[in-house]
């Protein structure tokens, strides 16, 4: 009796919505590739394009503890990377750390923050102060924001291996895998080019991520009020409910599906507690930043340079940012499996 009641218990730590969206997710990206590529070559452009999106957001899910409580199985749920640039373990090591709230949009220690602080942007060439302030309108992101975070990041990556970072090159030779399975599916399996892959679902489905992030944190003087709600979209599935960024960062181990349900049932006080930051729709923020920006570049509570003849120390840590705008990242803890 007493085993068949832990046998019960194990059974309900396994989130099944996840385990099924999972199969989903790749079951699709093999039937497009395999089946519709040859035939209806659009359609599967697209299908694989939102597979990549939703892939990403899976991604996300995982790294939080989904949809078991053993982080290996999570791992292998997400392990053949659709989106071919992030290493699972690299971006839950960096992630997670962006979950420190009271340091959300702050350059030196999110490692997610699309902020610079002054003295740094003032040492970039002017192209990049020019792209940077593109990549602030939410077009400019959406088809900036994937070359310049995947390059800047995997340059970054890059400087701190050839600097003997262990951890980050077992993240990168896991991730390179994973790319050793996805890469030849493509190229032989579907018999699609590669470069076409890379130009239609892998920038496309970042960029279908990137409307989700583009307006996910702002600065406040209220830690509370740097994280956004976005009450209604057709898109909340493929971002996994993470419109409601608000109440996943306030209950960061609820899974996706419990989301709606709890924001629904203390909508007000939601609300009340981000400080109003909150939209309708992703639309209501495509009419107001289409191509205007929506924060400034520099960081407002870092618009100052380092006194002249004087040391400028970082408070925290140089946090390698995934937005591929900082610098190389320091030596991480590989993650606790």
């Amino acid at each position: 009796m007493a085993k068949a009641n832990e046998t019960r218990n194990r059974a309900r730590t396994i989130e099944w919505p996840t385990v099924f969206l999972a199969v989903f997710c790749y079951g699709t990206w093999l039937v497009a590739g395999l089946f519709l590529w040859p035939s209806w070559p659009l359609v599967a452009l697209g299908l694989l394009t939102l597979t990549v999106a939703l892939q990403s957001s899976l991604v996300h899910e995982v790294l939080h503890g989904h949809p078991t409580r053993n982080a290996l199985v999570n791992e292998a749920f997400v392990f053949l990377p659709l989106g071919l640039v992030w290493p699972y373990r690299r971006f839950k090591t960096l992630h997670l750390r962006h979950h420190h709230d009271e340091r959300l949009t702050d350059p030196l220690d999110d490692p997610e923050s699309y902020y610079q602080a002054l003295w740094r942007h003032e040492e970039l060439p002017a192209t990049m102060k020019f792209l940077l302030r593109i990549n602030n309108t939410m077009a400019g992101r959406f088809v900036l924001g994937p070359w310049l975070a995947s390059i800047g990041f995997i340059l970054g990556d890059g400087k701190a291996m050839m600097a003997g970072d262990r951890a980050i090159r077992k993240a990168w030779l896991l991730h390179g895998l994973g790319v050793a399975v996805v890469l030849p599916a493509v190229q032989f399996g579907f018999g699609m080019p590669l470069w076409l892959y890379v130009l239609v679902p892998v920038w496309l489905g970042q960029s279908l991520i990137a409307i989700r992030t583009f307006a996910e944190h702002q600065w406040s003087e209220r830690p509370e009020g740097r994280t956004i709600i976005v009450e209604r979209s057709p898109l909340a599935l493929l971002f996994l409910n993470n419109n409601l960024h608000f109440v996943h960062h306030k209950l960061p181990t609820v899974p996706w599906y419990s989301l709606p349900k709890l924001f629904r049932e203390r909508r007000e006080e939601w609300v009340k507690a981000n400080n109003g930051y909150v939209y309708p729709n992703y639309l209501a923020l495509v009419k107001a930043y289409a191509f205007h920006a929506k924060e400034p570049v520099v960081h407002p509570a870092l618009r100052r340079s380092p006194e002249p003849g004087r040391a400028f120390k970082p408070r925290v840590r140089e946090a390698h940012q995934l937005n591929g705008l900082g610098t190389a990242p320091v030596p991480a803890e590989p993650p606790k499996e």
